[in-house]
C-alpha cells in the first residue's frame, strides 16, 4: 500500500472513532410538576324551603296538580363554618351589615306574597342581610338579587325587620337557616305561617312569617 493510501485510511479510522466519541447524549425528558392536590372549599352551599300546597292565581287559591304546582318560600345561602373561630364580634362584626352567609348573596325566593315580621314582601326574589348591634339584630330584605354577598346597597332596602335573639348553650358550627311551619288543625282557615330562624356560633335569631298580609 502506498504511503498516501495509508494516510487516508488512518485519517478515516480516526475520524470515525472521534465521531463515535462525541455523539450527543440522549435528551432527558423535562421534569413534570407534581399533580396538584385537591382541596375542599372553606364554605358549603345550603338551602331550606317551605312548600305551600296551593298558589294564589286568577284571584283564587288553585290546588296542586295543575301547571303551577306548589308554591315555595326558599332561602339559598353560602354556609360558612366556624372552624375554631369566634363568630360574633370577629367573623361577624358589630354595627356593620353582614352578608348572612358566604360568597354569593343569600337569596330569598317567595313564589307568593308573604309577610316577614310585620313587613309585607310581594312575591319575587330578594337578598337577605343582617345588621348586628348590641341593642338588637335586624333582618334586611333587599330588592337586589344575584349579586356577590358584599355588594350591599342601602338604597335597595325593601324592609328592615327586628329579630328576636337568644344565646345558645352549645355553639353551632355552621350557619343554618330554618323555615318552620306552624301546625294547623284540620279545617283551619288560617293561612300558612311559621318561624324563620337562623343560628351560628352561640346566637340564634328568629322572626315570624306568614302567607299574605
Amino acid at each position: 500500500m502506498s504511503v498516501s493510501r495509508l494516510v487516508v485510511a488512518s485519517f478515516l479510522l480516526v475520524s470515525a472513532d472521534l465521531g463515535a466519541q462525541v455523539q450527543p447524549a440522549p435528551a432527558t425528558p423535562a421534569q413534570q410538576p407534581a399533580p396538584a392536590v385537591p382541596r375542599v372549599a372553606q364554605s358549603t352551599r345550603a338551602s331550606v324551603e317551605a312548600l305551600i300546597d296551593r298558589r294564589w292565581l286568577l284571584g283564587r287559591w288553585l290546588a296542586t296538580g295543575g301547571v303551577a304546582g306548589p308554591a315555595r318560600i326558599a332561602i339559598a345561602y353560602g354556609q360558612p363554618h366556624a372552624r375554631g373561630r369566634t363568630v360574633l364580634g370577629t367573623v361577624v362584626p358589630w354595627d356593620s351589615v353582614w352578608r348572612t352567609g358566604a360568597n354569593q348573596a343569600t337569596q330569598l325566593t317567595a313564589e307568593l306574597d308573604i309577610t316577614i315580621g310585620n313587613s309585607f314582601i310581594p312575591r319575587g326574589i330578594y337578598t337577605l342581610f343582617t345588621l348586628p348591634t348590641r341593642s338588637g339584630w335586624k333582618l334586611i330584605v333587599s330588592k337586589q338579587n344575584l349579586q356577590w354577598g358584599t355588594e350591599y346597597d342601602p338604597a335597595q332596602d325593601l324592609a328592615r325587620i327586628d329579630l328576636r335573639s337568644r344565646t345558645l348553650a352549645e355553639p353551632i358550627e355552621s350557619l343554618t337557616f330554618w323555615l318552620i311551619p306552624t301546625a294547623e288543625t284540620q279545617g283551619s282557615t288560617t293561612l300558612p305561617r311559621g318561624a324563620l330562624k337562623l343560628a351560628w356560633g352561640n346566637v340564634e335569631l328568629s322572626t315570624d312569617w306568614r302567607v299574605g298580609r
